[in-house]
């Protein structure tokens, strides 16, 4: 019976990881995830991708209540898991021999190509692509990127631009070079981040996160309930779980017990 008890009281802590991120204290549960932080089809999205986007915040230390990251699921294709270019940014700021950069559009300007720093795109020009240019303190040379902007920009299925892309397309490309800049000039501290701009896509709508005090309950709330008696706390062997379903829920357990 106390053995029972005793689990029933520590099974909590098992499925919510916690980390910190400039200071804050950051909880996640699955169901946290599912409920705030999945943009789209989030009842599609599976345990395996929420436990991905979970060890992407936590070792990337990223804080998804601030938009620094962000999980995206539609229909049956693999969930999207992106980071913020406002995160890039921050972290670029905090890393050593981080020196500045540079970043703007490629256009066709008559049969002139025209690299200009920032957004302005006159009309008649031509988008061509966009560029950027990371300083280091550490090094006589600097990093830059230059892309294409019909490899990059974001597609419908009949092949015309998609809402973002072709609301704010210089912005859009401009942002694809940065990030791909900073991940060249500092591989130690971006590798493994991605812009969803550079996967094509626009930006996802991001659910607005709740008061403090309403997330707190709706942490509290999410936590599974247990029987109050546990006669046997054994964990069913793989072997009884078929399926894609059973390896995913095995590594799940396998992170939030690690």
């Amino acid at each position: 019976m106390a053995v029972g008890n005793s689990l029933t009281k520590t099974q909590p802590k098992a499925d919510r990881v916690e980390f910190e991120v400039a200071g804050e204290k950051i909880v996640l549960t699955p169901q946290t995830v599912r409920d705030y932080l999945v943009s789209g089809d989030k009842e599609r999205v599976t345990m395996q991708e929420v436990v991905m986007f979970i060890n992407l915040c936590k070792y990337a230390g990223l804080n998804p209540w601030l938009k620094e990251a962000y999980c995206i699921k539609y229909g049956n294709e693999p969930a999207t898991m992106v980071v913020g270019k406002e995160a890039f940014m921050k972290r670029a700021e905090k890393t050593p021999g981080f020196d500045g950069m540079e970043a703007g559009i490629i256009v066709m300007s008559g049969n002139e190509v025209v690299y200009r720093t920032g957004t302005l795109k006159l009309p008649g020009e031509e988008l061509v692509g966009g560029y950027a240019e990371v300083y280091r303190k550490d090094r006589s040379h600097t990093y830059r990127i230059e892309v294409s902007f019909d490899e990059y920009a974001g597609r419908k299925k009949d092949g015309s631009l998609n809402s973002q892309w072709s609301k704010k397309p210089a912005t859009m490309i401009r942002k694809v070079a940065l990030v791909q800049a900073l991940r060249e000039a500092f591989p130690e501290s971006f590798s493994g981040m991605y812009s969803e701009e550079e996967g094509g896509g626009s930006e996802a709508s991001f659910l607005a996160p709740p008061a403090p005090a309403e997330a707190d309950a709706a942490v509290s709330e999410l936590q599974p309930q247990r029987p109050a008696q546990i006669q046997e706390p054994v964990t069913p062997p793989p072997t009884q779980q078929g399926g894609q379903a059973g390896v995913q829920m095995d590594m799940a357990s396998a992170f939030f017990n690690d």
